[in-house]
């Protein structure tokens, strides 16, 4: 019932290793697919763990509001209500209650909001945040954090990362000692160097099993965000895991991972795929487009996912044109996929100290751009 991280090897700032936990292990760089509402949307969950994925991300907040903590315990956890048999990490529900609950009131207790679904009115504080996540049997649980908004100033970022500060130390103590479980801290304060250090000293000080670096990716664009992985991540502990939450764009994984990042999680490749948009090593396609109509070639002819290997973007350019299901499924499935083999291109990477190689050869094939139309 024990966890562990073990680091395997280090190239440069990069790093690889393996995340043990009772449900399986998690290899590093690794990428989370999102499982919002216990559903990777147009996948099943076997087809998730095809794609090369070996930990899911879980909502706390979609999940406590429908169909609530209390039912999915009682049906088995979600492990198995979602038929996900290997590990996955809950967030906190401090991101959604800041992007969706209406009418949110925020005190030093914690957060009272009204849901975005019915409007029926909700608490979370840190104490009801482990607790929900205990409910669920998440096997890594992340600390109750307000995740400062941006642009702010440095008086209200120090004002939310200190009030953050206090909550990891409630949600830490909430957690308890439960063996087999890991509970990660959230390091803030926005972009600003010094109130970054302090995050991570408070961090250090309660003592966790992994830090996340939140308050990247609500805005502020890419150049910014690396500026600050450039200081922020070096500030956490070298022997756990480093968690870049809601990252990203396949060149923002590969700037996280440059800069010492383990762990990430995005929407982007599901809910891309739910529009018509393709990712592949040569940048992004948009499958609306009319030249992909008469065309019988795969979106990317190296790829080996089920939907590279059998189907056309002549094909997938008509079932998203006629509204069919299987449009998201299918470009759903490729995108996972892309990003799974682009995380296991930089493990290998890694582990034979070429990531310098790996990157330039990344950028070189996405300057590239498309192959050339019929």
């Amino acid at each position: 019932m024990s966890t562990s991280f073990t680091l395997n090897a280090t190239d440069g700032m990069a790093r690889t290793g393996v995340i043990s936990t009772p449900r399986g292990d998690i290899r590093t760089p690794a990428f989370m697919p999102v499982g919002t509402a216990a559903t990777v949307k147009a996948m099943m969950p076997e087809s998730v763990r095809a794609t090369g994925a070996d930990i899911l991300l879980g909502n706390t907040y979609h999940l406590m509001l429908r169909p609530t903590a209390e039912r999915i315990n009682r049906l088995g956890g979600l492990h198995k209500f979602m038929n996900w048999a290997r590990p996955i990490l809950t967030d906190s529900g401090g991101f959604q209650v800041m992007s969706l609950a209406a009418l949110r009131k925020l005190t030093e207790n914690g957060v009272t909001f009204k849901s975005h679904i019915d409007g029926s009115k909700h608490e979370i504080t840190p104490e009801r945040s482990m607790e929900i996540q205990r409910l669920l049997g998440s096997d890594i649980v992340m600390a109750f954090d307000e995740c400062t908004p941006y642009p702010c100033t440095e008086a209200q970022a120090l004002e939310s990362m200190r009030l953050s500060m206090r909550w990891a130390q409630r949600s830490r103590d909430a957690f308890g000692d439960r063996p087999g479980h890991m509970l990660f801290g959230i390091q803030q304060g926005s972009v600003f160097p010094d109130q970054r250090e302090e995050s991570a000293e408070a961090l250090k000080k309660i003592g966790f099993d992994g830090y996340a670096v939140g308050g990247l990716a609500v805005g502020e664009g890419q150049e910014m965000m690396l500026q600050t992985l450039d200081f922020a991540t070096d500030m956490l502990p070298s022997d756990k895991p480093r968690y870049l939450m809601g990252v990203g764009k396949p060149d923002d994984i590969v700037g996280a991972v440059k800069r010492g990042i383990d762990m990430m999680d995005c929407v982007l490749p599901s809910r891309s795929g739910r529009t018509a948009q393709a990712w592949t090593r040569r940048g992004q396609l948009n499958m609306k487009n009319a030249r992909h109509q008469d065309d019988p070639r795969p979106l990317d002819e190296h790829c080996t996912c089920p939907t590279c290997r059998n189907y056309s973007r002549a094909y997938l350019h008509h079932v998203f044109r006629a509204q069919e299901m299987i449009s998201g499924m299918l470009l759903t499935w490729h995108n996972l996929h892309y990003y799974q083999e682009l995380m296991q291109g930089m493990r290998d990477a890694i582990a034979a100290g070429d990531f310098a190689g790996f990157e330039a050869q990344f950028h070189a094939q996405r300057a590239e751009g498309d192959i050339e139309p019929l």
